[in-house]
């Protein structure tokens, strides 16, 4: 047994932190205060590097420690804090949210303050790039706003481009709308004005820290979730299940972690730079979470004056835009001066002077209150899912599936956001920001959708288009654009045909590779063998497959390649064969693919192949030719011999650390991995690789399945593990059991984890009476 004490300044009483093998601390306090005072202590601990550069990004104070080639990432990070009103601000999430982040953010100078005396106890990271790191303000975890996850731009400008280019009805089949709504190009919209690289400065600000713009857009991320009744489970007791699919990197997203007061005793997962937790329980109710796929941006168009280019025109006149100078330290250096531009809707984010253009973006994540899941804190005090479907009134950002069970049996599902009302346009393109299109407020969360008590006996949501029918719901736009549904169809069909359901059943459900489009396609593969050698191999391979996508399976390999390649090839240029000049199929072609890296999107595949379906003859002949191309394309790759073929060769698990790309000579503990890895973006058990290294790009590394009622018997993982600092045990512990699908307890009872603690951190008041230093943040 470990034992560590510290004496500090700011807390009222003592508190006790027993850390478990696996790494999950609980922490005991005798007052709320105290308790996210210890939370911010702990997770500075554990996880100091990532926080500070957590802020450092989303605040704009990279050039600090990086030098000046960051400037520009760091003025666009800094076009997309919240500006408002703090008041405003704080009032929107609570009473006492103020009170919580302060005591967090206390927690976390407080080990800073211990750095400081001890530098030893900073983790390499700090070292390596030759800084410290900063003291925290409380506004800093209100202001940004970047870790949010949005996506609505990137659509409208892809949109934009590909009717521009080729048409709306090629832009049809690029992206699947639900419910159907027929795109109207706004009045006054001109798009020759709009390119791919008016978001250069969007996804700059918004992503993984770079020198350079990217020129891709940021991978969404998405999530499953379900919540059964205890009709429908063996022990009578319902069951919460969740993984959320964020970026593979290390160390984790999510931190563990169990807050035991007088108030609330709640265990879960939250992000480390958050006070609170988002996924788990708190003895009396589960909840969890995924993205609800709501329209919460717009792309606003704005003509110049061309005698004054922060003149822009609004409603009959010239409008200045709002000029602000900003200071951005720099490492080694004096320092430069940026501007920043803003117009009544937001931040400018895109001039263009020969054209007398200037682009800028609205975000309800912008308003006050919309922190990214800071509303979270709402649920450490609730007794019963009314309480949870009552404090999700406050939810705004970003859009969100809630679901929950409490120990009554009740269940339910709530999504939730603060939802834009566009009165007169859908927000399927950019508008000109003269003032024709403006917003009308924001919907009434008690308009939105709901469910309680299913007859059924369970709901769930994977990002699929789940607005209810017209019938059970007075429609609110909401957003025409989700996930594709194959990863629901195969919860659905799981869920359904169980009446008996276990948490072990849900643990194997969340790793579910079985995909659902494969099923599909490959029941359709003839009887009768091809007359093409290499297209009769892969008619026999994939004949005889499970349709699960394993890393030790060769016929997944061939399917995950054939699918988005040759055979998606295929079905695209056929269907837009008479829609585009010939000369620019291959530019079409480009603009309509899903992009891989950011989940590919198998909609429009399965819609074109459903056509092809109704043609048995022409089918084959389509089946023949593509699949004969991609077994020979595979031979090329992995050689003759199927037998060694696997989709591990191709989809691998491969952790970076966050900052590896910027070490001069990266250590070995940036890299964990690579590992071969089951799972494609269409199956439950998701793994999302890139086409250009097969290094798996967003997965779920945090799952989370509570037996509710009974908690100790709940699981949890966490890769690559609970602790940032690479000297630790707890670093990449996990690794491996989350790479076989395994999971540890989440232990919840005083005497399950007493039999299971390896470190106890004490902290007690100082007898200085020194105040923890705090300094304020970039304003």
């Amino acid at each position: 047994m470990t034992e560590d004490h510290f004496e500090v300044s700011g807390v009222v009483g003592p508190i006790d932190i027993r850390v478990d093998k696996w790494g999950v601390p609980h922490i005991t306090a005798r007052n709320s205060h105290d308790v996210f005072f210890g939370q911010g202590f702990c997770a500075a601990r554990s996880r100091m590097f990532q926080l500070d550069w957590w802020r450092r990004r989303g605040l704009g104070r990279i050039s600090e420690v990086l030098g000046p080639s960051y400037v520009e990432r760091d003025r666009a990070a800094r076009l997309f804090l919240y500006r408002g009103d703090m008041r405003s601000e704080w009032l929107a999430y609570g009473n006492d949210t103020k009170d919580i982040v302060t005591a967090f953010t206390a927690g976390i100078n407080s080990w800073i303050d211990q750095t400081r005396e001890n530098p030893e106890l900073l983790s390499p990271e700090f070292s390596l790039l030759g800084y410290e790191p900063d003291y925290w303000c409380e506004s800093d975890v209100v202001r940004i706003r970047s870790h949010g996850l949005y996506a609505n731009i990137e659509q409208e400008v892809a949109r934009a481009i590909t009717i521009r280019d080729f048409g709306t009805e090629v832009d049809d089949l690029r992206k699947k709308r639900e419910p159907w709504q027929p795109v109207r190009i706004p009045d006054g919209l001109n798009l020759d004005l709009i390119h791919d690289g008016v978001l250069a400065t969007y996804r700059l600000g918004m992503g993984p820290v770079t020198a350079n713009a990217s020129t891709t857009p940021p991978s969404p991320e998405g999530s499953n979730n379900w919540v059964i009744s205890g009709e429908r489970t063996e022990t009578g007791r319902p069951i919460l299940a969740n993984d959320p699919h964020r970026a593979m990197t290390a160390p984790s997203l999510r931190y563990i972690v169990h807050l035991k007061c007088p108030e609330f005793d709640v265990i879960g997962a939250g992000e480390p730079a958050l006070p609170g937790i988002s996924i788990g329980h708190n003895g009396s109710v589960a909840f969890g979470l995924t993205i609800w796929n709501v329209d919460q941006e717009d792309l606003y168009v704005y003509e110049l004056n061309p005698e004054d280019a922060q003149l822009y025109r609004y409603r009959d006149t010239w409008v200045r835009m709002e000029r602000r100078t900003e200071k951005i330290g720099i490492a080694g250096g004096e320092g430069a001066e940026v501007e920043l531009l803003f117009t009544k809707h937001g931040p400018v984010i895109h001039v263009d002077m020969y054209r007398c253009t200037a682009f800028g973006v609205r975000a309800a994540w912008l308003e006050p209150g919309m922190a990214p899941y800071l509303s979270s804190l709402g649920n450490l005090y609730s007794r019963d899912a009314n309480d949870v479907r009552k404090v999700l009134n406050r939810w705004g950002a970003p859009g969100v599936n809630h679901v929950y069970a409490d120990v009554d049996g009740s269940i339910g599902w709530s999504p939730r956001a603060l939802v834009p009302i566009r009165p007169n346009w859908d927000g399927l393109l950019p508008v000109p920001g003269d003032g024709r299109y403006e917003w009308d407020g924001f919907q009434i969360a008690s308009d939105l959708p709901q469910i309680v008590d299913p007859s059924k006996g369970w709901v769930a949501s994977a990002n699929q288009m789940n607005l209810p029918h017209k019938e059970d719901w007075d429609p609110v736009p909401v957003s025409y654009e989700w996930y594709a549904p194959y990863r629901m169809h195969r919860i659905d069909e799981v869920l359904s045909s169980n009446d008996a359901f276990t948490v072990e059943a849900a643990a194997r459900l969340q790793n579910d590779y079985l995909s659902v489009p494969a099923r599909t396609i490959c029941r359709l593969l003839p009887d009768e063998p091809f007359a093409s050698k290499e297209a009769e191999v892969g008619r026999e391979l994939l004949r005889n497959w499970n349709h699960e996508v394993l890393a030790d399976s060769s016929a997944a390999l061939l399917f995950e390649t054939w699918f988005r390649s040759e055979l998606r090839d295929w079905l695209l240029e056929d269907a837009i064969s008479g829609l585009v000049d010939p000369s620019k199929m291959a530019e079409a072609l480009r603009a309509m693919k899903p992009k891989e890296h950011v989940i590919g999107d198998a909609s429009t595949d399965m819609l074109l192949f459903d056509r092809l379906a109704g043609s048995r003859d022409r089918l084959d002949q389509v089946f023949e030719q593509t699949l004969g191309v991609a077994v020979a394309r595979l031979r090329r790759c992995f050689g003759d011999d199927i037998g060694a073929w696997a989709w591990g060769r191709a989809s691998s698990s491969r952790l970076d650390h966050m900052a590896s790309g910027h070490f001069e000579t990266a250590p070995s503990w940036a890299t964990i991995g690579p590992r071969p890895k089951s799972g494609s973006s269409e199956t439950v058990g998701l793994a999302a690789p890139s086409p250009v290294n097969g290094i798996e790009v967003t997965g779920a590394s945090f799952r989370i399945v509570v037996d509710v009622g009974s908690w100790d018997n709940s699981l949890v993982i966490n890769s690559p593990g609970q602790d940032g600092d690479p000297r630790s045990e707890h670093y990449s512990d996990l690794y491996e059991a989350w790479l076989s699908d395994q999971y540890f307890p989440l232990i919840y009872s005083s005497e399950a984890f007493a039999r299971h603690v390896t470190r106890t951190i004490s902290i007690r008041p100082s007898s200085s009476g020194s105040v923890a230093r705090q300094r304020q943040g970039v304003r």
